[in-house]
């Protein structure tokens, strides 16, 4: 059986929601696997939301660690840098891994974990997270990927589960998905804006240009379906990580395998 951990910082109703989807998705049986724990980097009483992601963890018996960085941040006056990150992060990921010991994750799934992983936990744990771009598409929060897709005038662009190293967003692409952002759906919503430069679609609009939401709408409708195909993946052995490389059912390294016609196919309902 294969055998998952999972890390969240379980900030709001999206953590949740995942959960749920993956949790309900090893239940049925469409992914043969199980959690190993959840990780949670904050404890009972410091938000709502949390709170109730912690509530939703204990209803799924699955094991559950949590650890609050905010209180082990708070009176550290150590700041000093090593390398991207203040030292009393990877004092954390190291108090973290303790917590940890004992379970033994085939692969763990980074899932609302609002914390940048420093390089012992990296060499620890093979690690996934979602960046919702296509490879080689930009970089940054969803928001700033939006706003350069339309500044770029990009003809697609998808989301992609990418091994976690250090430098953020960087890791190895390990599965992927892309879709068109022109065509029928839309194409009137980019002649609304030709001629306009990006600064002033943000001035008078904001995020609520309608293309904007509409690049933002179709990219959710394949997050969630992403994470569970890849989690079915690793559990069928169609992918795996061998040593930092990401390699196929054969061993053969690759750039990342592509899920495009099965994420297609959940969101046309078909599947």
């Amino acid at each position: 059986m294969y055998i998952f951990g999972w890390f969240s910082t379980g900030r709001d109703k999206a953590a949740r929601e995942l959960l749920e989807t993956a949790y309900s998705s090893l239940k049925k049986g469409d992914i043969e696997a199980e959690f190993t724990f959840v990780f949670c980097s904050r404890e009972p009483g410091e938000s709502t939301e949390s709170d109730l992601f912690i509530k939703l963890v204990g209803s799924f018996n699955i094991p559950l660690v949590c650890y609050s960085y905010q209180k082990f941040k708070d009176g550290r006056d150590d700041y000093l840098k090593v390398g991207a990150l203040p030292r009393w992060r990877l004092d954390y990921d190291r108090e973290v891994m303790d917590r940890l010991k004992g379970f033994n994750p085939d692969l763990c799934v980074l899932a609302g974990y609002m914390l940048i992983v420093g390089k012992e936990m990296c060499r620890r744990y093979d690690m996934i997270n979602l960046h919702p771009a296509a490879p080689g598409g930009p970089a940054g929060s969803w928001q700033e990927v939006i706003w350069q897709l339309i500044e770029s005038k990009a003809r697609e662009t998808g989301a992609m589960m990418h091994l976690v190293t250090p430098e953020l967003d960087r890791g190895p692409v390990v599965t992927y998905c892309t879709f068109p952002i022109i065509g029928d759906l839309f194409d009137s919503y980019w002649y609304e804006i030709e001629g306009k430069s990006i600064d002033e679609i943000q001035r008078s609009q904001g995020e609520n240009n309608a293309l904007f939401r509409l690049i933002r709408e179709q990219g959710l409708k394949r997050e969630f379906p992403l994470i569970v195909s890849t989690m079915k993946a690793f559990s069928q052995g169609k992918v795996k990580i061998v040593n930092g490389d990401i390699v196929d059912a054969n061993g053969k390294l690759i750039g990342g395998y592509n899920l495009t016609d099965e994420i297609d196919k959940i969101v046309e309902g078909k599947n």
